[in-house]
Formats: structure tokens, C-alpha cells, sequence
């Protein structure tokens, strides 16, 4: 653990990266998926938009249309002292990618994205929608470099639960109650870069969730014995998960 003084985190925002010829795309089909609807764009090429929930919830979702690559997912750790937690991040391993004007641009020691920014007040999680809730970032992490990662986030992080998943291969930090996205760190099988997707937690309602997000022009990938893989209309990969919607955890059995 860091020696610095602990920076809790008091807010957190899932990021669906996409490119940027396809983020109109991911805008429409995220924003249907979460039953929000789009904020202003900002940034110098408006490649920015937060999906907006109703009913007096923060957002805690936003869309970035990237220039280069596939895309994927990213977070950004919303904290009342950016440069304290930025200054434990980097005592922890992890780099310098952009410092901007209060808040700054890191990565892990694995290499993966993550953003450091002001708080400003969020407390309020957006319900459960159509079934499911996008409560997660699963970072994909090549076996070289796992255990770097797992210890770093869980550094990091010192007031989450950090504990291993219901497989071998996975590594769950969940937050304290309150905050709306939880990180789940997953071992791949061969080397080679860093990545991340988006996971949803959908309770025993996949088949469902999946129908509606069909119809919205997502298309089923694969299926496993407790999550679905889908491809997003703009091209992304994301998880239906059986976790519990409300908890985010795996029911009892």
C-alpha cells in the first residue's frame, strides 16, 4: 500500500471507448441500453457525451470517441484530491499518459487507460434498467502481468473488497456501497496487450436482456455457463453476466 494518505474515491464513470467513425453509433445504442439520453458533446472534437438518467440519478456512463484502435472501456475515479490520489497511483506503479488543468490521464503498471478527476458531488446511482445495469469494467490482462495488476488496484483502492472470483482466472475490487462501477481484473489465456470491456449485470434475465439488446442491433457472440459475449452495433465487445443487477455479485446457490 501506498504511504500516502489514503484519497478515497468517491465517484466512479464506465467509459465505452469506441472509434471515432462509430461513436454516433455507440451513442444511440448505449443511450437505448441505459434509457438515458446524451449530454452536450464536449472536447476539442466533441468526442465526449455523458449519458444523462432521469429521475434525479448521476450519470455515472460516458461515451469517448477515440482516434486510434478498436477502442474497448476505460475508468475515471471521480476523488476530492485528484493530485494526492494521482501522487498514490504513481508511487504504486502506475505512469503518466496526460496531465491536464485538475485532472490527469494514468496508466496502470499493465498499461491500461484510467483517469483521475474532480468530484463534483455524485451520489446518486442510476436504477436497474430493462433488466440489467452496467455496473462493471473488466480489465483483460495478459498472464505476464496479472498479479502486478491485481496488487496495484488493490493498492490503489485499500477501502474495496479486493478477492478473488468465481474462477481462477478472475480478481474482483468492488466498491464500497454507493458507488456504481466495480472492476474486475481477468487473466487471459496468451500474452499480448492489455484491454478492457464492459460487463452487465443482468441476474437470471440474460436470455431477455439479450433479445432486447438485439433488437437494438447488438449481435450474440458466445456463450458461457454464467455470462454472454456481445458485439455493440459500433463494433465493441461487451458481457451479460448472471451477477444480481442490484448487488452486483453472483446469487446464492
Amino acid at each position: 500500500m501506498s504511504s500516502r494518505t489514503h484519497t478515497p474515491v468517491r465517484w466512479m464513470y464506465a467509459f465505452v471507448d469506441r472509434p471515432a467513425e462509430r461513436f454516433a453509433t455507440a451513442c444511440a445504442f448505449w443511450t437505448a441500453v441505459t434509457d438515458t439520453s446524451l449530454s452536450e458533446p464536449r472536447g476539442e472534437r466533441d468526442e465526449f457525451v455523458t449519458l444523462l438518467p432521469d429521475g434525479g440519478a448521476d450519470a455515472c456512463v460516458k461515451v469517448q470517441g477515440v482516434a486510434g484502435g478498436d477502442g474497448g472501456a476505460h475508468l475515471d475515479f471521480a476523488v476530492e484530491d485528484v493530485p494526492g490520489f494521482v501522487a498514490a497511483a504513481l508511487e504504486l506503479g502506475a505512469r503518466t499518459a496526460a496531465a491536464h488543468d485538475g485532472w490527469s490521464v494514468l496508466r496502470s503498471p499493465a498499461g491500461r487507460l484510467f483517469c483521475v478527476v474532480p468530484w463534483h458531488g455524485e451520489s446518486v446511482r442510476p436504477p436497474v434498467v430493462g433488466g440489467s445495469r452496467l455496473d462493471q469494467v473488466c480489465l483483460d490482462v495478459p498472464p505476464s502481468a496479472y498479479d502486478a495488476e491485481v496488487a496495484f488496484w488493490s493498492g490503489l483502492l485499500p477501502d474495496w473488497s479486493s478477492r478473488p472470483g468465481s474462477l481462477p482466472e478472475f480478481h474482483v475490487v468492488a466498491p464500497p456501497p454507493g458507488l456504481p462501477v466495480r472492476i474486475l481484473l481477468q487473466r487471459l489465456g496468451a500474452e499480448g496487450p492489455v484491454s478492457a470491456h464492459l460487463d452487465l449485470a443482468c441476474g437470471t434475465g440474460i436470455d431477455a436482456v439479450r433479445a432486447r439488446h438485439e433488437r437494438l442491433g447488438a449481435v450474440h457472440l458466445a456463450d458461457h455457463p454464467r455470462w454472454t459475449v456481445m458485439r455493440d452495433p459500433a463494433g465493441g465487445v461487451y458481457c451479460l453476466t448472471g451477477r444480481d443487477p442490484e448487488t452486483g455479485g453472483l446469487p446464492l446457490t
